[in-house]
């Protein structure tokens, strides 16, 4: 696991609103971290075991937690509650870690922009593959042009939704719920952040989504994305809910190379077209996919710390969700749609 000894404990308690998988996870990292005063908001119904959980203070509401003067909130409810959480943390004066989406639709997002900025709150939002050391090591083989000039980015993820959480009947988890925010547009947010992060702004979404598997859910299972970016490269993001065996890639083209990236191998190939060379880029020994979350939960803790902005900020959450209202914007007109025109600041 990677070392984090950078990151030290914090004095008043950070509550972590929701225990189911992403919860439990930043509990025990946050624990595993040295924090020790934790409040967990919780009805109690997760079907996982208590037991597996670092010692905790539980509260069954937000006002009830709130009574404790915590320094953050950690939103990791389900989609169509964060805002309200959010927006009752940050009204409090507490800075928040918003796990991705930081909501299921634009509307109040731009009340939470305001709260945070007039109380000079931090807020991270969870798009833990920006802490991906071989993604990381993607992007300054971008930075120094060892690609060349980019022609175009693809991504391509597919995933069965039944086999994500096998301790729950995937038709009442919120993936597969309209009215919990889900569909795998909202879901399987990452790459519209990450190509961001990597490739700049995107300027036009063109987009066909729909439910095209025997899946039993009221959202769209799979989506067909093109994207413009602001330099003028074109890219395209698949996503589906079916795939098996699943598959997360990533593939750069550029005229002086490629990169394609394998999230479950947590490595990258990248040929040198110039060289006529190919390169492995592996992340560091004894990497584990929950170094991802370490590393993103240490980072809001240094924040925390030290008072300064996180890297990965509510701007950020903001203009993922503009990308995937514009998606489904591009959808229903059969148009190109300028996610920044669709508002939410």
């Amino acid at each position: 696991m990677t070392n984090h000894n950078h990151t030290r404990s914090i004095d008043r308690p950070i509550v972590v609103v929701g225990l189911g998988s992403i919860g439990r996870r930043h509990l025990q990292n946050l624990y595993a971290l040295g924090q020790r005063r934790l409040i967990a908001v919780t009805r109690g119904t997760s079907p996982l075991p208590a037991d597996e959980l670092p010692p905790h203070q539980t509260e069954e509401t937000l006002a009830a937690a709130l009574k404790h003067d915590p320094i953050a909130v950690l939103v990791c409810n389900p989609t169509a509650l964060h805002l309200s959480t959010a927006l009752e943390a940050a009204a409090a004066g507490c800075h928040l870690f918003l796990e991705k989406p930081v909501s299921h639709q634009l509307g109040g997002v731009e009340q939470l922009v305001a709260i945070a900025a007039e109380k000079n709150l931090l807020v991270q939002v969870g798009f833990q593959f920006r802490f991906h050391p071989v993604l990381g090591a993607i992007k300054e083989l971008l930075a120094k042009e060892r690609l060349g000039r980019l022609v175009s980015v693809h991504v391509h993820w597919g995933e069965y939704l039944p086999a994500w959480h096998p301790w729950e009947d995937y038709r009442k988890g919120y993936s597969a719920r309209s009215d919990l925010g889900g569909g795998v547009v909202l879901t399987l947010c990452h790459p519209f952040d990450y190509l961001r992060w990597m490739l700049g702004e995107i300027e036009g979404v063109y987009a066909l989504t729909g439910h095209r598997s025997g899946l039993e859910l009221d959202t769209e299972d799979t989506a067909s994305v093109l994207l413009r970016f602001a330099s003028g490269l074109a890219g395209t993001v698949y996503l589906d809910y079916v795939e098996r065996p699943r598959q997360h890639t990533l593939t750069l083209i550029g005229d002086r190379g490629k990169v394609q990236w394998d999230n479950d191998t947590a490595t990258a190939l990248w040929y040198d077209a110039e060289e006529q060379s190919a390169h492995k880029i592996e992340p560091p020994v004894g990497f584990d996919r929950n170094d991802l979350f370490v590393g993103e939960i240490a980072h809001f803790m240094d924040s925390l710390s030290s008072g300064s902005q996180p890297s990965c900020r509510l701007e950020d959450g903001l203009r993922s969700l503009q990308i995937v209202e514009a998606v489904k914007e591009s959808n229903k007109l059969r148009r190109e749609v300028n996610p920044v025109e669709l508002g939410g600041v």
